[in-house]
């Protein structure tokens, strides 16, 4: 795989699908950074153009507003497709429920067949709800999960698990390299206000001086890795010639409650917390074994919990 590193160790040019949203949004400034030619495919469901405008007139970055989960084609060369497209916080999938399989099912197939057409790297954006409600903590790529493939968030997990499948179906069978990323709780500028996920939802609950939604007693787990750091395990990821699962996120496990008491004072915040009812499925525990990343991508988090909230809640506190 040598000759792979070499190539993409120089001006690649990539597509992410997705690369309006959140996280995408990072690929594409990390990516130009870096020196390579980004094409962007988003069809604005939940991804935003102002993510990404800063790079609108730059001739090494290119917007197509197109639904992965129909025929996609993009002109010459391609070194690596990202697929990035999904609904990706609770509120959306649940609200988004076809669209959400759909993507992971269509959008993964269409997105596999232009990297081989392209002879390029393909990357899927899985996730740590593979996993469901874990029974082993932490979770290890060989761990095959807990899913309830019919319940609320059964539309997230399944088509994750199938976009797992699917991309490995290919790397089998038409021998094309694959980078099957399982990405864990990442947070940071450009999360959406009230979008269901715990660090967005309470930090918008804190700046407002609302009562912290805490759901249960507080004492599930997770563990929060901040977007830099994530994008930085994506790209290593990618120049590794590792075809696999590889779990990316930070192994430090705090409880949500820990959360919650950590924003409303990290924002000076007058907020007391309010506990709700558990949702259904929701995971009692959420860790990463970083064991293969650390090994393989000599990659491990750096940005303490509090540092990245900081950043995150002056995001927020701007009302960007």
């Amino acid at each position: 795989m040598k000759t792979e590193r070499r190539t993409l160790n120089k001006g690649m040019r990539v597509l992410i699908t997705g690369g309006a949203g959140f996280l995408g949004s990072h690929l594409c400034d990390y990516f130009i950074a870096k020196g390579h030619q980004v094409i962007v495919m988003d069809n604005l469901l939940t991804g935003d153009l102002k993510n990404i405008e800063r790079h609108f007139g730059n001739p090494d970055f290119k917007f197509i507003k197109q639904d992965v989960t129909n025929y996609i084609h993009v002109p010459g060369k391609l070194d690596a497709v990202l697929h990035f497209a999904s609904p990706a916080s609770p509120f959306d999938y649940l609200e988004y429920p076809i669209p959400t399989l759909k993507v992971g099912a269509l959008g993964t197939h269409k997105a596999l067949g232009l990297a081989k057409e392209k002879k390029a790297i393909f990357m899927i954006a899985s996730t740590s709800e593979v996993y469901g409600d874990p029974l082993v903590n932490p979770q290890p790529e060989t761990y095959w999960g807990n899913v309830n493939p019919v319940g609320p968030r059964g539309v997230y997990d399944e088509a994750k698990r199938f976009a797992e499948a699917m991309t490995m179906a290919y790397h089998t069978y038409h021998k094309m390299p694959v980078r099957i990323l399982r990405i864990f709780n990442t947070y940071g500028p450009r999360m959406r206000r009230h979008d269901g996920r715990a660090v967005p939802e309470f930090i918008a609950q804190a700046l407002d001086n609302k009562p912290v939604t805490v759901f249960g007693k507080g004492l599930q787990t997770r563990s929060f890795c901040y977007v830099s750091d994530l994008v930085e395990g994506i790209y290593r990821l990618l120049l590794s010639s590792h075809n696999a699962p590889m779990n990316i996120g930070n192994p430090n496990e705090i409880t949500l409650k820990h959360l919650a008491d950590t924003i409303i004072k990290l924002s000076g915040s007058k907020s007391k917390i309010v506990y709700k009812p558990l949702p259904v499925d929701d995971p009692k525990v959420r860790r990463p074994d970083i064991t293969k990343a650390r090994k393989m991508l000599k990659w491990e988090p750096a940005v303490p919990l509090e540092a990245g909230l900081k950043k995150t809640i002056e995001y927020f506190r701007a009302g960007k």
